[in-house]
């Protein structure tokens, strides 16, 4: 196992940001969390979020969730991460090769588990969840419901391709569960970075629904490659913030520097 692992986890409840942006910086993983505005009556907060990061060993692995009606969606998820947190790095510590066959497998068994569904069936509400796996030069995202992941690089950017997953409406894990469906509907996939400087960027979606101002992809990319990170997760922020957003947004951001060579068409 890698020296020395960087971990965070919080979830809304425990301190709410409602009228305040706080943007945390974990190792060079940047999170940014704004509560939404309580003069547009919000008062709670039930996003939560889980990063763990290798530098030594070149991975990230980091969950953006976004619940509704409590918060407990979110801490079943976040508990059962811990449960597995041991197999799950040491998983990351395999060869690209073993871990990208391996991931949806070990992530599937964890929401299956008749313990995790147990606890699911015993609480209020529900959450929509992203996860994002990066090591090397590929990065794997598995996604039930309506965050979002973007992978901003100029080469992408001049083909307008911008996000990693589509947003998936009446998907949740909880109280409602696609898990206990009898086929659990989800999405993922994988996607190699590009040479040079790859800005994942992960959202919920209080950021693309605020009421008067409504970001694009290509918007949030402009400001996020024009400006530092920190920089361009205030701007944000503080648009909808000013915008009198009511829902709660929470970002993660961090940056991968690709030098090995990647896929590139034969004519050139």
């Amino acid at each position: 196992m890698g020296n020395f692992v960087n971990e965070f986890s919080w979830c809304g409840d425990q301190e709410n940001f409602v009228d305040n942006i706080n943007i945390k910086r974990i190792g060079y993983i940047q999170i940014g969390r704004f509560g939404g505005n309580s003069s547009a009556g919000q008062y709670k907060n039930e996003d939560g979020c889980l990063v763990w990061v290798d530098k030594e060993k070149n991975w990230e692995f980091a969950v953006i969730l976004d619940a509704h009606n409590s918060a407990e969606s979110v801490h079943v998820i976040l508990k059962h991460f811990s449960m597995k947190k041991t197999e799950l790095h040491n998983l990351f510590y395999l060869t690209c090769e073993q871990v990208f066959e391996k991931i949806e497998e070990t992530i599937l068994s964890l929401f299956k588990d008749e313990s995790f569904l147990a606890d699911c069936r015993n609480i209020q509400g529900e959450t929509a969840c992203l996860i994002i796996f990066r090591k090397d030069k590929y990065i794997w995202w598995f996604s039930v419901g309506d965050c979002l992941s973007f992978l901003f690089h100029s080469e992408l950017a001049q083909l307008t391709q911008y996000q990693l997953n589509q947003r998936q409406f009446y998907e949740w894990i909880g109280q409602v569960n696609t898990f206990e469906q009898t086929v659990p509907c989800y999405s993922s996939g994988r996607r190699e970075l590009r040479v040079g400087v790859n800005r994942i960027f992960l959202t919920t979606d209080g950021l693309i629904e605020c009421p008067n101002k409504t970001f694009s992809a290509q918007e949030i990319y402009t400001i996020m490659t024009s400006n530092a990170m920190e920089k361009g997760i205030e701007i944000l922020l503080q648009t909808i913030k000013e915008n009198n957003v009511r829902d709660s947004t929470t970002i993660i951001s961090w940056d991968v520097d690709v030098s090995k060579a990647v896929t590139r068409p034969s004519n050139e």
